[in-house]
């Protein structure tokens, strides 16, 4: 082969070459550039911090309950119910009609729960002995002295004179001896001058009582 034969096969390799190097610049130039695709975390959720629980509260307790004068323990937003049933509940003798149940408690509250207040009772003086009853209104369930037998007021002992409701040994001496220091009661509101008695006590014993 001549050296223009081998020249110019050497500038056909170089012009080969060239073209597929520009052929494979134009190609990756022409790809489609990748899309980035970022990923974001969610957010995190915050967590509840937890919240203290109350103490419970400690409550006195005091009156007709079955254990009277009692520290207590009952939960936080107790009412006064809670801390009677605590202390045992109620007794028989207690007025609950003066007490707030559905009171709501703090820590160092007192509940007091009253008693009933006592029935009025009468004494009636018998043979062999004092029977005291009870009555529900001694003003107007008054005993019979003596058996049913009227007192007589001018001629009556101290001890007879203490059969009497609402009269004791003190009121039946101060009628004993104002009617042995001014003579025989002449009428019954004569009573009046006796220390002590007044027209409410003149009017329940007028009759009961008797002049002659």
């Amino acid at each position: 082969m001549s050296n223009s034969s081998a020249r110019s096969l050497v500038v056909v390799y170089a012009i080969v070459v060239v073209a597929i190097a520009t052929a494979a610049t134009l190609v990756l130039q022409s790809r489609p550039k990748g899309v980035e695709i970022v990923i974001l975390p969610p957010a995190p959720t915050p967590i509840p911090l937890p919240t203290a629980t109350p103490s419970p509260i400690t409550v006195y307790v005091t009156g007709a309950v079955a254990q009277p004068e009692t520290l207590v323990q009952v939960g936080h937003g107790a009412r006064v119910t809670d801390a009677i049933t605590a202390a045992g509940g109620m007794l028989p003798q207690a007025d609950a009609v003066r007490v707030n149940l559905a009171g709501l408690l703090r820590d160092g509250d007192q509940v007091h729960v009253p008693f009933l207040p006592p029935t009025p009772t009468v004494t009636t003086v018998l043979q062999g002995g004092i029977i005291t009853q009870p009555t529900l209104n001694a003003l107007n369930q008054l005993p019979t002295p003596m058996g049913g037998t009227k007192v007589n007021i001018n001629t009556a002992t101290v001890e007879e004179l203490m059969t009497l409701p609402r009269i004791g040994e003190v009121m039946a001496q101060r009628i004993f001896t104002y009617r042995e220091a001014n003579g025989s009661f002449q009428a019954l509101e004569d009573l009046l001058n006796v220390e002590g008695i007044g027209e409410q006590t003149l009017e329940n014993l007028a009759p009961l009582i008797t002049l002659n």
